[in-house]
């Protein structure tokens, strides 16, 4: 209860103040290239339900037929806005609308695509105990994954078999350390890196 409630609370708070920043982000967005200002997709969340993820629209219409993963931080799928707005993580921003909703929280696994879902373990499926997250263990630990994905020689086979277990990982320690102080700890860390570039 205490979780849902900061959740709710600061989504709201944040979405109040941040209103002139999406509204001069969606002007510059609709400016920069053709399409919709959020990117609305499908994602996996908690008791493993699908629900609508929202994201500023980085990448230019149609980019997903080219691939579900971005590699590498010059992907010519993504717009020039979308470089700064990735960069930064300013493209989470509409997320907030996801925890006000409760599908997402602050702190918690990253939601993930079903056709990667597919590839978990039974024992894996624990994990949608908890709702997904903007930022948690498994997010801080692959902050820089498009790069490392653009340095494998088969992106997709390297996300399968290596970064998805590993993920798994953290968020199986995340759902064993999890409390009310230890998820201010990782946002804390999350908007330090962000800031800093750390």
């Amino acid at each position: 209860m205490i979780k849902r409630g900061f959740d709710f609370c600061f989504a709201l708070i944040g979405l109040f103040f941040l209103l002139p920043f999406l509204i001069l982000i969606a002007i510059c967005i609709k400016i920069d290239s053709k399409g919709p200002i959020l990117f609305i997709q499908e994602r996996v969340g908690k008791n493993n339900l699908p629900f609508c993820i929202y994201k500023f629209r980085t990448m230019y219409v149609k980019s997903q037929k080219k691939g579900l993963l971005t590699i590498g931080n010059n992907d010519n799928r993504v717009t020039k806005i979308g470089y700064f707005l990735r960069k930064y993580k300013i493209d989470e921003w509409p997320q907030l609308l996801n925890i006000i909703k409760a599908d997402m929280s602050f702190v918690g696994p990253r939601p993930e695509l079903r056709y990667y879902v597919n590839f978990y373990k039974k024992e894996d499926l624990i994990i949608f105990k908890l709702r997904p997250g903007i930022t948690g263990l498994a997010s801080l630990k692959y902050r820089n994954e498009v790069e490392l994905l653009k340095q494998a020689e088969d992106p997709e086979k390297f996300f399968i078999e290596t970064i998805i277990p590993d993920k798994l990982r953290y968020n199986k320690l995340y759902l064993e350390k999890s409390n009310f102080f230890f998820d201010l700890k990782l946002i804390g860390i999350t908007i330090y890196r962000v800031l800093f570039r750390a």
